[in-house]
Formats: structure tokens, C-alpha cells, sequence
């Protein structure tokens, strides 16, 4: 692990080493601990399909056609996850799978991508436009309504718009005090000014009613683009990159990096501290000194 202050940081338990738990994937995306499986759950979203991988390095595919999914959050009594192909956020439950939400004011969504679930029930998800641009990604389509937001969604509440001014707004992760919402911002340089930063939005209200105020760049990337993010106990960001991964404080300073040899996409707190990365073609793990929010 590489620190910035030449110090290392308590981040990683003593002795960690990253493992390459499995191989064989085009895109790797969307990972989750399945602690009831003892697996990581995890898309290769290329291959059309939904792969696990246990503790002892056994892959088994979970499904196939699966229409795109990426990122998949637990909650609601299944998985919630997202599909590319489908335009949709849905809700598997022991392999049935059921569309929650697939529609804004009429329009179709764009694509989304991941996913965080608030403890009131609430589906907080992006909704940048790649499966509808990259056709190993989903299937050509428009935007039909016009952007990119971040939406909360709820069964009572229905689907809003929380988040507007983000060009493709990616990965998603919610502070442990459920004070502050982080959101990747990955659009191009000739897009906007913001191109592969966090944002930091501070959660204002209760229920229905919480919105997303006060917008800030809370850390720009220097090594390729801040796909996937998890947060941990203490508050801090793991972010994905190029590179491996990038920690740091709820203030934005870098305090370590861990090196991927692939470039990683998202990545997932599982058990016991370890961390769960989707990198590529394959997973890796890696021992921490910490836990999942």
C-alpha cells in the first residue's frame, strides 16, 4: 500500500495482501457480499450474465441473459440492482426478478448503474447514459428524459429527481451518519469541468421529502476515473480507479492507495474486513483494519 505521507495509515490489517479470488470476466462490475451464500456476487456485464465466487475460490455462474445488469445493493428483502438493458431498477428475490421502476414523468430512464439503499426502504441510484451508447453495455436507445440525475425512489413515494446537475453520475455511497450523499462524477473532459471527482451532497429532510443540497467537489481523481465507491465505519471513501483503490477522509484527503494490477470498477465491503473489489476480468480481495458502513 502506497501513502501519500510516507506513513501507512491504519487502513489495511496487518500483513494484507491482495488476492485474486477469480478470473474469467470481460467487464466486472456490481459487487455485493452475499453473506448468506459466504460469496461475492458480482456482473460481467459484457458476458451478459451474474457470477459468484466463494471464500475458496470457487466460481459458479448465478445467472444468465440477465439483461446488463451492474450495481446491486441488499434491501427490500432480495437484491435491489440495476439494469442496463432493461432501463430499470429491480428486485431479485431467491432468482425472480421484478422490476420496480423503469419510467421518470413518462420517459424512459437511461440506464442505470448503481444503487444505494437507505435504511427508511428509500432506492437512491444513478443514471448515466452507457447502456443506451455502448451496445456490449445494453441496447441503443435515447435520453429520453433529457439528462442524467441521481433519483430516490420509494414504493409509497414513488420515483424523484434528487440530483440534477451531474453530467454522468456513476457510483453511489451514503456517509455512515446517513448525513451526506456521495456521488462519482465520470463524464468526459469536454463535458463538464467536474469530470472524475466525488461529489459531496448534504441530505436534508426526512422520508419523501430528503433532498440532496449544497453540491461540492469533494476530490478529483488523477488516475482515470472514480467508478464504484464504499464507504466504512470511520467515514471514509474507498474509491475505485485506473490504478487500484483511493482512501480517503470524509474531507477529501488521500491518506492511502491500494494498487490493482487491473483497473478496478467497483468494489464492496464484505465480512471480517475484507474488501471486495470488480476489477476487469477479474475479483480481488484484500484484508482491512476496518468495516462497511
Amino acid at each position: 500500500m502506497q501513502t501519500h505521507e510516507g506513513e501507512r495509515p491504519a487502513v489495511l490489517a496487518p500483513g494484507a495482501e491482495l488476492e485474486r479470488m477469480a478470473t474469467g470476466a470481460s467487464w466486472s462490475e456490481g459487487p455485493l457480499w452475499m453473506p448468506d451464500r459466504r460469496a461475492l456476487r458480482w456482473s460481467d456485464i459484457h458476458g451478459d450474465r451474474i457470477l459468484e465466487v466463494d471464500e475458496g475460490k470457487r466460481m459458479r455462474e448465478h445467472r444468465t441473459g440477465v439483461e446488463f445488469t451492474n450495481g446491486r445493493a441488499h434491501g427490500l428483502g432480495g437484491v435491489v440492482q440495476c439494469s442496463h438493458g432493461r432501463r430499470a431498477i429491480e428486485l431479485e428475490v431467491d432468482g425472480d426478478v421484478t422490476v420496480l421502476v423503469d419510467r421518470f414523468e413518462g420517459a424512459r430512464l437511461n440506464s442505470p448503474n448503481d444503487v444505494a439503499v437507505h435504511p427508511d426502504g428509500s432506492v437512491w441510484f444513478t443514471d448515466p447514459p452507457y447502456g443506451i451508447e455502448k451496445p456490449e453495455e445494453g441496447h441503443p436507445g435515447s435520453r429520453e428524459y433529457g439528462g442524467c440525475f441521481v433519483f430516490r425512489w420509494s414504493a409509497d413515494a414513488g420515483l424523484r429527481a434528487v440530483i440534477t446537475d451531474m453530467a454522468r453520475p456513476n457510483g453511489i455511497a451514503f456517509s455512515p451518519d446517513l448525513a451526506t450523499l456521495y456521488v462519482t462524477e465520470s463524464a468526459g473532459e469536454d463535458e463538464t469541468a467536474e469530470a472524475n471527482t466525488i461529489r459531496a451532497y448534504r441530505l436534508a429532510g426526512e422520508g419523501a421529502d430528503t433532498a440532496a443540497v449544497d453540491g461540492r467537489r469533494l476530490f478529483a481523481m488523477d488516475a482515470g476515473t472514480p467508478d464504484g465507491i464504499a464507504v466504512d465505519a470511520e467515514g471514509r471513501i474507498w474509491s475505485s480507479s485506473a490504478d487500484g483503490v483511493h482512501v480517503l477522509t470524509p474531507a477529501g484527503e488521500r491518506i492511502a492507495h491500494v494498487p490493482v494490477p487491473e483497473t478496478v470498477a467497483n468494489l464492496c465491503f464484505g465480512d471480517d474486513g475484507w474488501l471486495w473489489m470488480a476489477a476487469t476480468t477479474s475479483v480481488y480481495r484484500i484484508r482491512t483494519a476496518t468495516t462497511g458502513a
